[in-house]
């Protein structure tokens, strides 16, 4: 879970208006930073098969919904790549 003063943080950097709280920008920026913070939790605890699993669906979810937005509207998706970092 992401403490709630660092989400708020993390939906400003990305927000497309004022009150937008559940474009794709956002959702996929939340899922990177989760993604993140479990990808740390299972090198300390290889087993942990359920974190592991609930992982796997975030990624999914995360690359869902950047094909949605390379599909709509590659000037978004291209600014949040970049953003984020995530394609090389």
């Amino acid at each position: 879970m992401i403490p709630t003063k660092e989400k708020q943080k993390l939906i400003k950097d990305v927000q497309v208006h004022e009150t937008d709280t559940g474009s794709p920008e956002v959702q996929i920026s939340l899922l990177s930073e989760e993604i993140g913070r479990l990808t740390d939790h299972l090198k300390t605890h290889q087993k942990d098969n359920h974190s592991r699993r609930g992982l796997l669906k975030m990624v999914s979810k995360r690359k869902s919904l950047l094909d949605y937005l390379n599909h709509t509207d590659k000037k978004r998706y291209n600014g949040i790549v970049k953003k984020l970092g995530l394609r090389k």
